[in-house]
């Protein structure tokens, strides 16, 4: 098989109807994959959407006809091939023309499209291919969605994004801009292919220990195979050949097979990620006609939804690998830039990276977002991430006319065999929120009716999967489960109390009313979810000053500029509500950036230990958001810049395979929990101390720990009062887990000494890193090392260091790092 890319393309745009391949001036060049914004900003005819308040800038975009155009010598085939045009993807509706003949057309951005055209070239000659990309109101006209929920009604009308096969949030979300794209956002090529060929290939692990694994393969010959052979090959990650079959290729019947002492996939915190060679060829005689090769892993997924002993009328919610019960540490994951063709900028290394050092073991691929590309899959299985799946649906209800759900069949029996052979994927999910909010709606409203799209999530989607991917579970929507989708006796929840005020539904009805006030959304009442799996809860925060400095208009690095708000897509009061009682309101830009990420820290600290410490009624803590697809104000812990916020720290500690940490029981009651998620028993002694912020210590008291795997119980109980100038320490004898702290003030009225400031000692490293260590004479808060370059990397940073403690962190970028490179600031500054 050969591949010509077509990877060099132009565009221009026109009035609706009026343009052509071979028309107007001025065409711009440009990449495939690729979009339109990524042109006129090259060419200067659009300043870049995300500089200044440039968003609304970029809406014509939208409303014109964008036409691509290439080339390409049409290659040699012999009598035994086919010759193909595919697009891995079309953003979105679009006619495809060769040599100005219209030759077929695509609606859906989400699966590829190919189109036979070895009748339609000469081998040798030239041929011109063009893309007609038109407005999606155009493509849309006349059409009606369904009758939208009241939150959601006016954007959805407005866009009928809910109509078409596009990335959802590209029509503007809470925390994205209104960009929708347009483009040849995958790869475009010709090839050259046998007429019979490897049409399909699954990897199956069907049951697995240490000793022995059952594993399938299924294998789909397209076109005529009669006299071809198939041979099967399985190499370990040593490379030795474990499998090895040669068989007729007409023979459809699964292979089914066992592995002795198989190596086992696990996710980076409990083992290794061994991954397994598959090779598939077709043969003719000794020819090699067609040949695929992937890496696979050998691991079972499962969802344990038996009943909760303890908990009346509960279920569990707890995947299951290996064999063994996990707790799932993560966070949902958004597409990484609004640009999402934009392949050079998608740092999918580093974001992963980056998961993976905040101790997170499972990501939430988002169903408002995009089918990430394969890279992104293969990262995970490298790195032990385990893949929560939505399929591509959000907060909206959806058509089931014919068409509609015709190309719906198409994306998802295209996306599930592209990725259902990745040992990462853990689970597949129908939609974001679509059930939670229909049925919010029927209590608010008191009109019950069937919620619109249904047929997707319970009768398409399942009954694909039920014949492609049966082996890794399917759970309908997100949240989903129990009498009501959101509710917390089954299933997985959405915590939306903490931050937008959706009232805790502990079974079938909503508790209380909506709100907003500081009250309501506080982060304490996360202490009330009894939920089994939380797949989203979050707080929103600032990126740092120096990541809004470059792209901001320095005028509008003011909390109160109408620039400022424009970087804040939910309702800016919620941000102000929930710092107030922490902080106190913030009156400058830096104010801003610290209480918001001061709260968005301890508030997801104080949520992860409440999940953790309700092991095993709860299993899964999934933040609301990881990174960002734009420079903005929102629940991330990574900003677009790559740059870590606090919480991103804060993060990485409760979320270590052991933790240690305080829950206040009211009255001045104290315990200290042991969480142990790691694969053996934790046998430790822990030093518990009251001190003054002066670090005088009150008393202390040191006490066994035997924690077994996957478990989390209370090893300690006591009285603290409630003090400005105590604080509350657990630290490990032997480092099974890192020190805790439980401080019974918020920080605004905390007895901090404003004098007190950071010594630190900076030396540059052979490496180009350098080694840092900070060290203090009193309490202070919130110490953390800034700087202007995004590429820096610190192995620790935003921590509270007690009187005498001293803290060694390293700081690597791509360049070497100078202590200039660096600034150190500390809460306590901020009061002298």
């Amino acid at each position: 098989m050969s591949v010509v890319r077509l990877d060099r393309w132009q565009t221009l745009d026109f009035d609706p109807g009026a343009g052509s391949a071979d028309a107007g001036e001025g065409w711009m060049p440009i990449s495939a994959p690729g979009d339109v914004y990524q042109a006129l900003i090259a060419a200067g005819r659009l300043d870049h959407p995300f500089v200044d308040r440039n968003e609304a800038t970029a809406a014509w975009v939208r409303d014109r006809e964008w036409w691509w155009r290439t080339t390409f010598v049409a290659p040699e085939i012999a009598a035994d091939e086919t010759l193909e045009l595919t697009f891995d993807g079309l953003d979105t509706f679009a006619a495809v023309h060769l040599d100005g003949a219209e030759i077929g057309r695509a609606d859906n951005m989400f699966h590829a499209w190919t189109f036979p055209i070895g009748d339609r070239v000469l081998p040798g000659r030239t041929h011109t291919l063009s893309v007609r990309f038109d407005p999606t109101a155009l493509a849309l006209e006349g059409r009606t969605p369904p009758p939208a929920w009241p939150a959601f009604t006016d954007r959805i009308s407005r866009s009928k994004r809910n109509l078409m096969r596009k990335a959802q949030f590209g029509w503007g979300w809470d925390w994205g801009p209104d960009l929708p794209t347009v483009g040849v956002w995958r790869e475009a090529r010709i090839e050259v292919r046998p007429r019979a060929r490897i049409a399909d290939l699954a990897f199956t692990t069907l049951t697995a220990t240490s000793d022995r694994a059952q594993a399938r393969i299924e294998l789909d010959i397209a076109g005529a195979a009669t006299g071809l052979r198939a041979e099967i090959i399985l190499t370990d990650p040593d490379g030795h050949i474990v499998f090895h079959l040669h068989r007729d290729a007409t023979n459809a019947a699964p292979v089914q097979f066992d592995l002795d002492a198989p190596r086992l996939w696990w996710t980076h915190d409990l083992g290794d990620q061994p991954l397994y060679a598959l090779t598939v060829r077709l043969l003719d005689g000794d020819r090699v006609l067609d040949e695929t090769i992937r890496a696979v892993g050998v691991r079972t997924i499962a969802l344990d939804q038996s009943p909760d002993p303890v908990e009346p009328d509960a279920t569990f919610f707890t995947f299951v690998l290996n064999g063994l019960p996990i707790f799932a540490k993560g966070a949902c994951w958004v597409p990484s830039t609004s640009f999402v063709a934009d392949v050079e900028s998608d740092p999918y290394d580093r974001l992963i990276g980056q998961m993976v050092r905040s101790n997170m073991n499972m990501i939430r691929v988002w169903g408002g977002g995009i089918y990430e590309p394969d890279v992104f899959y293969d990262l995970c299985d490298r790195h032990g991430l385990l893949v929560w799946q939505d399929f591509m649906f959000a907060c909206a209800p959806y058509p089931d006319d014919a068409a509609f759900v015709a190309s719906v069949r198409a994306e998802v029996e295209h996306q599930v065999r592209r990725l259902r052979h990745h040992p990462s994927m853990a689970l597949w999910c129908g939609n974001n929120e679509n059930q939670a909010i229909h049925r919010i709606n029927e209590d608010v409203s008191g009109v019950a009716a069937p919620l619109p799209g249904a047929i997707l999530y319970d009768d398409i989607i399942p009954g694909l999967l039920a014949d492609l991917d049966a082996t890794v579970p399917y759970w309908p929507g997100s949240p989903w489960g129990g009498r009501n989708p959101n509710g917390m006796k089954a299933g997985d929840v959405h915590d939306w109390t903490v931050w937008h005020g959706v009232p805790p539904i502990p079974d079938d009805v909503m508790s209380e009313p909506f709100g907003y006030a500081p009250e309501k959304i506080v982060y304490q009442r996360y202490a009330e979810d009894t939920a089994r799996f939380v797949s989203e809860f979050g707080i929103q925060a600032a990126p740092a000053l120096a990541t809004l400095q470059r792209w901001m208009d320095p005028a509008d690095l003011d909390p109160e500029s109408e620039g400022f708000q424009l970087r804040i897509k939910d309702e800016a009061k919620k941000a102000l509500a929930m710092i107030e009682p922490v902080t106190g309101p913030a009156t400058t830009i830096q104010d801003y950036i610290d209480f918001t990420q001061w709260t968005q820290s301890q508030g997801l600290k104080f949520g992860i230990e409440h999940f953790r410490r309700r092991t095993p009624h709860c299993s899964g803590a999934l933040i609301w958001q990881f990174n960002d697809c734009w420079p903005c104000v929102s629940w991330s812990l990574v900003d677009y810049d790559g740059v870590e916020k606090a919480a991103f720290h804060t993060v990485r500690r409760a979320f270590a395979p052991v933790l240690a940490s305080f829950k206040e029981l009211g009255h001045g009651g104290v315990e200290l929990w042991i969480t142990n998620d790691a694969r053996g028993v934790i046998a430790d002694r822990a030093v518990i101390a009251l001190t003054t912020l002066a670090g005088e210590t009150l008393w202390s008291e040191e006490v066994p720990i035997d924690a077994p795997s996957n478990t989390s119980r209370p090893v300690w109980s006591g009285q603290v009062a409630a003090s400005a100038d105590h604080v509350l320490t657990v630290r490990s004898t032997t480092g099974a887990f890192e020190a805790n702290r439980l401080l019974t003030v918020p920080i605004k009225v905390l007895a901090l000494d404003p004098s007190a400031r950071p010594t630190m000692t900076a030396r540059p490293a052979a490496d180009g890193a350098l080694d840092v260590e900070i060290s203090v004479r009193a309490y202070l808060a919130f110490v953390h090392l800034t700087s202007d370059r995004a590429d820096l990397v610190f192995s620790d940073n935003h921590f509270d260091l007690g009187a005498g403690e001293t803290r060694s962190l390293r700081i690597t970028g791509a360049t070497p790092v100078t202590e200039a490179d660096v600034t150190l600031r500390c809460w306590n500054g901020r009061l002298g």
